[in-house]
Order: structure tokens, then C-alpha cells, then sequence
């Protein structure tokens, strides 16, 4: 029987380089797999390519011992080595995923790798006990460098552009842990003591061996079946996402870097490129406008830990000139199995064109409403003025009451025009902490005489602690003016205003009650608006100047009101402490 086995070297050698090779290209299919998923059962094809790995030079290491006879012993030096070299590529396997974060992950990976099968052929050999051992240096250093660049050479070529890479990276790496184990055999010259071979021990071993080739065979055809059918449906899957891409009416492009990697057809129509070489390789920041280099700069480097980012607008320059308005999502991926960043460019500037008519018409109809308004509430002061000074100059009659109403009605018309220019553009003012007790104060005295006449009793509660904000004073002095001057006027049966100040969390609140007739739910929401009035001499402006103002000093308004029995106003301004009080509090 030994001399049967010793006759077979070529066949065992070659069946042996075949093991290898196949567990090779399997485990670059599914390290492949895990690249093309963008990492989705990331574990699975890990371990798995790990596993088949190891098995498959765990199954070649036994064929190999046939062509040198050697005697096969199992003991536990066997599943060790095994666990051993499943382990250590693993963990090179894990070092290839690191993109972005490992500079010189390849060379570490591949140095891992190396170390790993050396340690399982060196290793295997210490199950026995050993009666002597010789060990050439140098057939051991050559071992380990053609390990180690053949490793190498084989994570490069997977990770390259070559059409055929998995098969001449399995070729190499295959072809590498062959030569190793075979240098190996040279390098250590063994003489095991207690190891007697009898023909029927042989024969336990042959059944032994081939028990252990055919499970890892079989274990290495089922995987590599495995991965061809993954192959297959993941190549029908980019069939599909690459039909989509070419058909999309959207711009589907591909960044490596900060240069366009790929551009689909819209992508080419939409920058007014004739051919998508006049893109690519360009720098987008020749394609941005300067104001966006930073912020576009900032979300890219983002997206290497969130993955994915939002929906933003983001203006493009066409390699005409022409701006275009679009919207933009940006997600990782990767292109030439590379990380690379996706971007999806919808172009919204016809609809930016539709907004911008509709705001166009909505400020033409706001501003032909406010001049129907004024012309209006203009007018009427105009006409008596008109009618009263044809009256002067007929000399018919002349009467000294006349000039006080003119006089009337042009304040009136001088009011309209005052409260229209808070109305304008921002004015420059001067901001001033102040506290709102000390502005209620003297708005409650200048008011309380108006009141007293009116049988109004003001009854105020200031609080105890200062309530302060930052902001104009006679502004807000304006609001209070105007919302307690209402009050008054609505309350033509007398009665009381009710003024309560607080601070609530970092707030101010301000609340005027009175005991008016109270206003409808139709009345309430049109509040604020201009002209819009329940006064008979009103104009509506200055709840609208009051609105603008304390929108102005970033509050609120909210109006509450029941038929028969009054009407409660909420003035909300933020809280802000003065500068010296934080620094006397510190």
C-alpha cells in the first residue's frame, strides 16, 4: 500500500494546488460579496470566506502529506492549526474593511494572513513527539517572504480594475500556500520516535484522509455553488440599479474624492456636457458656486459617519454658465471598490421659477390690498378737508369750528402714515435691557387718566422680581399702549382692565384682560390684519404695527375672547438677563 501511495506525487500535488486555488477563489467571492452588498450580513461573508478558507488549506495540507509519505497522526495539533488559521484570516479579512480609517490596511492584512497559514504548516508538525529535528534557515526565510508577497500581490489584484481578478488573485494566493508547504517539507528534516507504520494503520489512514479531503471538498463545491448563485443574482441586481440609473430622469452621479467618478445621461444633459468624459475626472467645486464650498466640503466629510444625509437645495453652475436650482441627497457608496459618495440631483428650477411668480402675485395682491387701504382710509379726511376749504374760499361761511376738524382729520391721515412706516423696511434702533414693571408702569400712568374718564379702573399686578428683556423701549411701550388703548374703547359701559406680569421658564408674560363685549371667533382671526377694524374711526394698523413689533423681539401674540365676557391678551417676550447681572452672579 505505501508503495501505491508513493506512486501518485504528480496527482496528489496537483490535487492538492487545485484545494487550494478553489478555496481561494471562494473566499475572494465572498469577501467580494461583502463589498458589493455594502456591507449586509457583513458577518456572514466574514466568517464564511474565513471558514472555507481554512478548511480548504486544512484539506491540502493532508493531500500533501501523500506526496511525501509522511505518516498521518491525528491528534490534537489538527483542529488547533485549523481553528488557528480560520482565526487568523478573519482577522485579515476584518482589516480589508477598513476603507477609510486604515491607511496601510492591505499591508496589514495581508502580513496577518501570511503569519497565519506560516503558523499552521510550521505548527503542524509539533503533534508527534519528535526524536530530532533539523531546520534549514534559509529554506524558512524564502518560505515566509513568498508567503507574505504573495498574500499581498492577492488582496491588490481582488481589489483592482482587472476583468479576471478573483481568478489571478486565487492563482497567486493558491499557487503561494502551495510553495510554502512544499519549502516547508524542505526546510524541516523530522525523525518522530513511537511512530510504527503497519499496514493496517496505513489503511486507517488512507480511509482517514480521504474522509477529511472529501468533507472539506465538499464543504469548498458547496460554497463556491453558493457564491455563483449569489453571483448571479447580485449581477442581476446591478443590471436592474444600472437600467435605472441610465433611464433616470434624475441626475445619478458618483464622487471619488471631491472629482466626478460617473455621471449618468440626465447627469450629462442636465451640466450641458456633450460626452461624459468633459465631467469626469473634474473637480464639483468648479461647478459650485464659492459662497457653497465650505458647507459642501463639511457635509461630505460627514457622510464617512451618518451614512446618508438629507434633502438640501443646492445651487450648480453648467459648464455654460447657466445656474441651476436643485435638490440634492448625498449617501455613501462605493465605485472601483473604493468608498466614493453617491449623490441624486433633481433640477427644481422651473419649479424655483413657479415660486417665485406665486410669491410675486401674493406681494401684488398683499400691496393692492394695503393701497385699497390706504386710499381708502386716506380718502375720507381728504374729502372733508376738500369739501371744508371750498367752503373757506366761497366765503360764504366761516366758521372757526372748521379748522379744528381739518385739523382732526389731518392727524388722522398724519397717524396712518406713522403707523405705515413701522411697517417699512427695518429700522435702526437701539437695544436696551429693560424691565417690563418699569415700562407696564409708565404706560398704566400716561394711560390712567383716559381710563378714569371712561369709568375704567386699572388694576395691575407687577410682581416682585424684574422681569427683564432685551429690546426698544418705546416700542414695546407702543404695544402695551395700543392693546390697553383698545381695551378702553371696547369697554363703553366702564368697568375694570386687568394687567398681570410674570415670568414663566424663560419667558415674559404680559396679560391685559377686559371686560368688553368680547370678540366672535371670525372677528379674532382676522386681528392683526390691516384696515381690518371694529373701531368706527379705526384703521386696523396699530394691532398690526403691535404683531410686527413683538415679532420683531422674537415673541408672540395670542388673543382669547368669549362673547359677553371680555377678551384676555397674551404678550409672550423671551427673558433675557442683563450683562452686568450675569457678571455679578459669576
Amino acid at each position: 500500500m505505501n508503495g501505491t501511495v508513493a506512486s501518485w506525487p504528480s496527482f496528489f500535488l496537483l490535487l492538492a494546488l487545485l484545494i487550494s486555488i478553489l478555496a481561494s477563489y471562494t473566499m475572494f467571492n465572498f469577501i467580494g460579496n461583502l463589498k458589493r452588498t455594502n456591507g449586509t450580513f457583513r458577518q456572514f461573508w466574514l466568517v464564511g470566506g474565513a471558514f472555507v478558507f481554512g478548511v480548504g488549506l486544512w484539506a491540502k495540507h493532508f493531500v500533501t502529506l501523500l506526496r511525501y509519505n509522511d505518516p498521518l497522526i491525528i491528534n490534537w495539533v489538527m483542529p488547533v492549526a485549523l481553528m488557528f488559521v480560520i482565526f487568523f484570516s478573519l482577522m485579515a479579512f476584518v482589516m480589508l474593511t477598513f476603507l477609510e480609517i486604515m491607511r496601510y490596511r492591505l499591508l496589514i492584512g495581508s502580513s496577518i494572513l501570511a503569519f497565519g497559514i506560516a503558523v499552521m504548516n510550521y505548527f503542524s508538525v509539533l503533534g508527534p513527539k519528535i526524536e530530532h529535528m533539523s531546520v534549514d534557515n534559509g529554506y524558512v526565510f524564502l518560505s515566509l517572504i513568498l508567503l507574505f508577497v504573495g498574500t499581498y500581490l492577492s488582496f491588490l489584484l481582488s481589489e483592482s480594475n482587472i476583468r479576471e481578478r478573483k481568478l489571478l488573485a486565487s492563482l497567486i494566493l493558491g499557487g503561494s500556500v502551495m510553495a510554502v508547504q512544499l519549502l516547508s517539507n524542505m526546510a524541516l528534516t523530522i525523525e518522530y520516535s513511537d511512530v510504527t507504520m503497519t499496514s493496517d494503520r496505513l489503511n486507517e489512514d488512507i480511509y482517514l484522509l480521504a474522509l477529511i479531503i472529501g468533507i472539506g471538498a465538499l464543504l469548498i463545491l458547496m460554497s463556491t455553488l453558493f457564491t455563483w448563485y449569489i453571483d448571479k443574482r447580485l449581477n442581476q441586481m446591478d443590471e436592474r440599479y444600472r437600467l435605472l440609473v441610465e433611464n433616470s430622469l434624475d441626475t445619478i452621479a458618483i464622487l471619488k474624492g471631491d472629482h466626478w467618478g460617473f455621471v449618468n445621461v440626465a447627469g450629462i444633459r442636465m451640466f450641458e456636457a456633450d460626452v461624459a468624459s468633459d465631467l469626469l475626472g473634474k473637480s464639483i467645486y468648479t461647478f459650485l458656486p464659492a459662497k457653497d464650498h465650505i458647507a459642501f466640503k463639511e457635509r461630505l466629510h460627514n457622510l464617512v459617519f451618518t451614512g446618508s444625509g438629507i434633502t438640501i437645495e443646492q445651487e450648480w453652475f453648467t459648464l455654460k454658465g447657466k445656474v441651476l436650482h436643485t435638490e440634492i441627497v448625498e449617501t455613501m457608496t462605493t465605485l472601483d471598490n473604493e468608498p466614493a459618495i453617491q449623490i441624486i440631483i433633481r433640477d427644481i428650477s422651473e419649479r424655483k421659477k413657479n415660486e417665485e411668480l406665486l410669491i410675486n402675485s401674493e406681494k401684488l395682491y398683499v400691496a393692492g390690498q394695503l393701497a385699497a387701504g390706504i386710499a381708502h382710509e386716506i380718502r375720507n379726511p381728504l374729502t372733508s378737508l376738500k369739501g371744508f376749504l371750498q367752503l373757506i374760499a366761497s366765503g360764504r361761511k366761516n366758521n372757526s369750528s372748521y379748522y379744528d376738524i381739518m385739523n382732526s382729520e389731518l392727524d388722522r391721515i398724519e397717524d396712518i402714515v406713522s403707523e405705515l412706516l413701522m411697517l417699512s423696511k427695518p429700522q435702526v434702533y437701539e437695544l436696551s435691557y429693560q424691565d417690563m414693571r418699569v415700562v407696564m408702569r409708565d404706560t398704566v400712568t400716561l394711560l390712567d387718566a383716559q381710563a378714569i374718564l371712561h369709568n375704567i379702573a386699572i388694576e395691575a399686578d407687577y410682581g416682585s422680581d424684574p422681569l427683564w428683556i432685551y429690546g426698544v423701549e418705546n416700542q414695546v411701550k407702543q404695544v402695551f399702549i395700543n392693546v390697553i388703548k383698545n381695551a378702553i374703547e371696547a369697554m363703553i359701559d366702564g368697568g375694570s382692565i386687568g394687567i398681570k406680569l410674570s415670568r414663566e421658564s424663560d419667558r415674559v408674560y404680559v396679560r391685559i384682560r377686559d371686560e368688553g363685549p368680547g370678540i366672535d371667533e371670525n372677528q379674532l382671526a382676522k386681528i392683526g390684519q390691516p384696515f381690518y377694524t371694529t373701531k368706527e374711526k379705526g384703521t386696523g394698523l396699530g394691532l398690526m404695527v403691535s404683531y410686527k413689533i413683538v415679532d420683531n423681539h422674537q415673541g408672540r401674540i395670542e388673543v382669547k375672547s368669549e362673547i359677553g365676557y371680555g377678551t384676555l391678551f397674551e404678550i409672550m417676550l423671551p427673558f433675557r438677563y442683563p450683562d452686568a447681572e450675569i457678571k455679578k452672579s459669576s
